[in-house]
């Protein structure tokens, strides 16, 4: 049986921009490790999770690795939780959240606190709620735990009971569909009230455990010595958690070798996709951050993932890179990292490895265009390649070529079941 190498490139898909001559950030960079992949194999498109449908990460990630979010998915607060070492069990209340900057009444300024929160600062923001938040709807403890960037999760411990994750979002960018996190076409810039979404009594005493938290995090976080630094240096403050898909349990999904008869291990940096490959039974494989010196981080990647291969039925490895510069609307930045992915990653990947061994597929979780500087419904471009797949009369790699590729236009759900058929033959 062949290995399986799948690797996400987070936000990769887009849409043509005129600033790069009418081309999407994909077909206007340049790659040529993936143009040649594409001439040796077959290509696709990809709704991830479903039409019309703007997934969060979480949701998206669950659905490329064969496990339909609306069956096998809980929110992404859980997750974030997991994934960030904290405890959780049935019952809590997990939630993802963004520092982020508001200024007069709630108006937000900076979703992401300009991008330029030190990991050192969000620590001193994270212990200052979780020494001073006191909560009068409770008994509740709550910890809030500061992750990578601007990015931390929090979790709402009820001493007595349960605590209920019908309740809506107090972000803007972010709704729910059917319990599915979802970017929303059009974001309001005011921090929105948590409100219960059905008349129990514990979505009702969640919702407002939420709105005290905001409120109480708000004024200790605007007073901290850390803004006043940043106010100081001319920067952003950061003086406000947004919070998103609640969770009040752990999907019961079963562990991805049982599920498809692999056994996987995976190259993750956020807490959510280590929290799913926890929860799925995947083995993390511990490797550098890709932000700061990118290209030294991807081609330690790379050299890892040709030898994790040898240990492991399959890898499934995630790469952030072009997302960010999608939800900054930057399309010069995201063509050129996945120009550095190409020439870092793959450079270093492929001389490594034997194709005719393994089959190797490159796809996104969602697509981020610049031009909504936020994840859309866009079909993603799909490449597999290798292990005797034998070539379509695609030629390079990008969303408008994929789509005349003879894998044709699939769901998320249905790739992994399409790579381990090919593994398998």
């Amino acid at each position: 049986m062949k290995k399986i190498l799948y690797v996400i490139l987070d936000g990769l898909g887009d849409r043509p921009v005129p600033q790069l001559g009418g081309r999407t950030p994909l077909e206007a960079a340049a790659k040529p490790n993936l143009d040649r992949l594409a001439d040796t194999g077959r290509q696709g498109t990809v709704i991830t999770v479903g039409r019309g449908i703007a997934p969060e990460s979480d949701v998206a990630v669950m659905a490329i690795l064969g496990y339909d979010p609306l069956r096998f998915h809980a929110g992404r607060g859980p997750l974030e939780a997991m994934g960030a070492g904290l405890p959780f069990r049935d019952g809590d209340l997990a939630l993802r959240g963004n520092f982020a900057s508001v200024g007069e009444g709630w108006t937000i300024i900076d979703r992401r606190v300009g991008r330029n929160l030190t990991q050192k600062e969000a620590q001193a923001l994270a212990d200052a709620g979780n020494a001073e938040v006191r909560l009068r709807q409770g008994p509740v403890d709550t910890t809030v735990r500061a992750t990578i960037g601007h990015r931390c999760a929090v979790v709402m411990y009820p001493r007595e009971g349960s605590l209920s994750a019908k309740i809506s979002n107090t972000d803007p960018a972010y709704g729910r569909l059917e319990g599915l996190g979802v970017a929303k076409a059009e974001a309001g810039n005011e921090v929105e009230e948590c409100k219960p979404l059905d008349d129990s009594p514990e979505a009702w005493i969640s919702a407002e455990l939420v709105n005290e938290f905001t409120r109480k995090c708000r004024e200790i976080m605007d007073a901290h010595p850390v803004n006043r630094r940043r106010r100081a240096e001319g920067k952003l403050p950061c003086n406000i958690i947004l919070l998103r898909d609640a969770g009040d349990h752990l999907p019961k999904a079963p562990p991805i070798k049982e599920r498809f008869g692999i056994e996987f291990g995976c190259f993750v940096e956020m807490p959510v996709e280590r929290g799913i490959a926890t929860l799925l039974g995947m083995s993390v494989v511990e490797v550098p951050p890709s932000a700061g010196d990118h290209e030294s981080a991807y081609r330690t990647w790379a050299r890892r993932a040709a030898d994790e291969i040898k240990r492991h039925g399959g890898l499934y490895l995630h790469l952030k890179g072009p997302d960010e510069p999608g939800h900054d609307g930057d399309c010069d930045a995201k063509r050129d990292i996945i120009t550095l992915i190409d020439r870092a990653f793959f450079g270093e990947l492929l001389p490594r490895i034997t194709l005719d061994d393994v089959i190797l597929a490159v796809t996104a979780d969602h697509a981020t265009p610049c031009a909504l500087h936020a994840h859309s419904a866009d079909p993603v471009p799909l490449l597999v390649t290798g292990g005797g797949v034998k070539p379509d009369s695609t030629r390079t790699f990008g969303e408008r070529e994929a789509a005349h590729g003879e894998i044709g236009l699939l769901f998320g759900v249905d790739i992994l079941p399409l790579l381990v058929g090919l593994a398998k033959s």
